[in-house]
Order: C-alpha cells, then sequence, then structure tokens
C-alpha cells in the first residue's frame, strides 16, 4: 500500500513538472565562410583563373559538384543539436556569384528549407562576395543595402575589397537587423594590413549607428569573417564589444543602451577556435549583437548561447594538418574537404504559447 501511495505522488509530481516547464522557440543564425565556392567558367572581370578547368586547380565540374555536397550538408546539419533543423538565417563569404548560391540552395541537401537569397556583387579583384540566407517561412527582409569600404594601398591605388551587406526585416515579426562581414585579409602581416581591418570595423561602426538613429532600440547581429580575433583593436577600440557575461550584483554596464556584446570572446579565451594557421588557433569567424539581445521584453527573442560548429567529419584526421579544418585544397593540393573555417552560430530563444492542452493559446 506505501508503495502505491508513492507511486502516485511520483505520477502527480511528474505531471506538475512537465505542464509547468517552459517550452522555447529556437531560430538559429550562423556564419560560414564557404573557402572559394566558384563556378568552373572564366570570368574575365575578376581573377578567377585558378578556379577552372585550365587552372592551376583544375577545377572541374566534379569538384565543384562535390564542392555543394559538402558545404549544403554542413549549412543542413548547423545549430541542429538543439533546433532540430537547419538555420534560419546563415551568412556567407567567398562565394563568387548569384548562380552559385543559387545551385548551393537547390542541393537536395538544402531546396525543402526554404532559403531565399540577399546578395550583391563586390567590387573584390578575385569576385568573391557575402550573401544572406533566409527561410522565408522564418524571416521576412523588409530593407538591404551594400555598403562600400575603400581603401587605399601604399601606391595610392585603390585596394578593391568586400562590401559590407546589411539586411533588415521581421524574424517573426520581430524586427532585426543582420550585417555580414568579411574583412580584408591578414596578407602581408597582421601588423601591415591592420589598417585595413580598422577602416572596416569603422565602416561598421557607422552603419550600425546609422540604424540606432533611426531606432535607438533597434536589435542588430553582425557576423562574419573578420580576419581578426575577439580580443583585437578592431573589435575593443572601434567597436568596443564587451564580453556575454553574468554581471556582478549592482552591475549593468554590459547592458547598457548601444553596447555590442560578443560571445565569441568567453570561447577564445578558452582556446576555441574557427581556423588554425602554423599550429595557432584564431576565431576570425564571429557573430556579436546589441545588449538588448540579452534582455529582451517578454515575447521577444533573446541571446541563449553560441557555438563552433567542428563536427568531426570538418576535422582533417591525418597528415601535416591533421586537426585543422578539412578544406578544399591543402598544400597545393586538392583534398576534396570543406572549408579551411568552421561555422560558427548563436541560438535565439522565446518562451512558445503553451499547447492547447495546457490550457493556453497557439
Amino acid at each position: 500500500m506505501k508503495a502505491s501511495v508513492l507511486l502516485i505522488i511520483f505520477h502527480l509530481s511528474f505531471l506538475v513538472s512537465a505542464q509547468t516547464a517552459k517550452q522555447y522557440k529556437i531560430r538559429t543564425i550562423a556564419f560560414y565562410n564557404v573557402e572559394n565556392l566558384f563556378d568552373i567558367e572564366n570570368d574575365t572581370l575578376i581573377f578567377d583563373d585558378d578556379r577552372t578547368p585550365e587552372g592551376k586547380d583544375n577545377w572541374t565540374l566534379e569538384r565543384y559538384t562535390k564542392k555543394l555536397d559538402n558545404i549544403s550538408k554542413v549549412l543542413s546539419e548547423i545549430g541542429s543539436e538543439n533546433s532540430g533543423n537547419s538555420p534560419d538565417i546563415i551568412g556567407i563569404c567567398e562565394v563568387e556569384n548569384l548562380t552559385v548560391i543559387e545551385d548551393l540552395i537547390g542541393h537536395p541537401n538544402l531546396q525543402d528549407k526554404g532559403y531565399q537569397i540577399v546578395h550583391y556583387d563586390s567590387p573584390d579583384e578575385r569576385g568573391i562576395d557575402v550573401a544572406l540566407l533566409f527561410k522565408e517561412d522564418a524571416f521576412l527582409p523588409t530593407s538591404f543595402a551594400s555598403h562600400r569600404l575603400l581603401l587605399i594601398d601604399d601606391d595610392d591605388q585603390r585596394n578593391y575589397t568586400r562590401d559590407q551587406l546589411v539586411v533588415g526585416g521581421l524574424l517573426d515579426n520581430e524586427q532585426l537587423y543582420f550585417l555580414v562581414n568579411h574583412w580584408p585579409s591578414r596578407s602581408g602581416g597582421e601588423a601591415r594590413s591592420r589598417p585595413n581591418r580598422m577602416a572596416a570595423a569603422k565602416l561598421n561602426k557607422r552603419i550600425i549607428d546609422s540604424i540606432q538613429r533611426l531606432d535607438a532600440y533597434a536589435k542588430i547581429i553582425g557576423m562574419g569573417d573578420f580576419n581578426d580575433d575577439p580580443n583585437n583593436d578592431s573589435f575593443k577600440k572601434i567597436l568596443k564589444t564587451k564580453a556575454v557575461r553574468n554581471p556582478k550584483k549592482g552591475e549593468q554596464n554590459q547592458f547598457e543602451q548601444g553596447n555590442l556584446l560578443n560571445p565569441m570572446e568567453k570561447l577564445y579565451k578558452k582556446g576555441v577556435g574557427s581556423l588554425a594557421y602554423r599550429d595557432k588557433w584564431n576565431l576570425f569567424d564571429q557573430i556579436y549583437f546589441t545588449a538588448n539581445l540579452v534582455q529582451s521584453k517578454k515575447g521577444d527573442y533573446r541571446f541563449w548561447k553560441s557555438g563552433v560548429f567542428n563536427a568531426p567529419y570538418l576535422v582533417t584526421k591525418k597528415g601535416q594538418y591533421k586537426g585543422y579544418p578539412f578544406r578544399t585544397y591543402a598544400g597545393g593540393s586538392y583534398a576534396g574537404g570543406y572549408s579551411d573555417h568552421f561555422p560558427v552560430f548563436l541560438y535565439l530563444i522565446k518562451e512558445a504559447s503553451p499547447s492547447p492542452s495546457q490550457g493556453g493559446e497557439n
């Protein structure tokens, strides 16, 4: 008899717990440097000669198709561990043109996801662009623009690089803005190339300031391959990003209106990286956001957590680059991998409406 009473109490406790547990809606935001996703055609207006069948890389239709197989697989799985689906918003870089992006979202791995594209051709000499992919059942773009970064080299010549893309719209009827970046590389050395990334950060800051002048409470998410780590001056002195952390008692500094929070800073301090060079890990691929995505009002999306997507199949298994991202070309030879970068992602969550069985509304 005593055992029966205990069993009944256990079942009642379980039912109460199940009914009072909060349910959350999850949206995944991701970014991926897909490492030179080029078609096989020779475009005479850009330097894409290596990525043609006759070029140095022997870039054939078979290799292009394999690249689409690989990248689409990755995009279909980022963040799925918690969301159960592919990302809702994806920023990508190192894509040659609109055609390769259309081939990517039309791949069997992605064709039923409902992705649409925002893309502009940039003036980059290699012809590589940034773009934003979004699920049309989750996000409705209402504005988009491409902002040019003007750089002058040591010979007073124009240094053509990637534009910065900004897309505003409604994520489940909530206004958000997304900035997609691919800042200038470290070619020539970190110190020598630093002014270019500082200039890119200043442009990024001007874009953010212009949005906030129109809406002081705008929710903004920046993402990209910044070719800088979270602790570099471009982030700490220009964007003035702060790490996401639990504030001390009475401290609300990080949540002040206009602050930019960078969850990747904490990951970087733990030694987490998105690419490796000469046995050193960097976290160039990052996602940051305005502080109001931590303290959102009830019913709005808020930041939950972020990460680097480094599934085992994305890691080189042996050889000189063991442990590095498994890339398409390594040491000048075709390797058939994915990219020299790991993707990064973050989750936005909000409390879901109770189901009818819980006495609430749909």
